[in-house]
């Protein structure tokens, strides 16, 4: 079986004064608190969404 690759995230800026479609997005990857940080699979779309977002969320290795 293929092995799914994931990734980690971190959120490093805080959602305040920020437009409502990016407080989406932020919801929409599992964050919202500071500091917070999820692992998610690897895909095109999640991709995508950290390009939207590179001043609020991180990749952590």
């Amino acid at each position: 079986m293929a092995e799914t690759k994931t990734i980690k995230l971190k959120q490093i800026g805080s959602p305040i004064r920020r437009p409502e479609s990016q407080k989406a997005i932020l919801i929409g990857l599992g964050l919202g608190k500071m500091h917070r940080v999820v692992e998610r699979t690897d895909t095109p779309e999640l991709r995508g969404a950290i390009a939207k977002l590179p001043h609020m969320v991180a990749v952590i290795d």
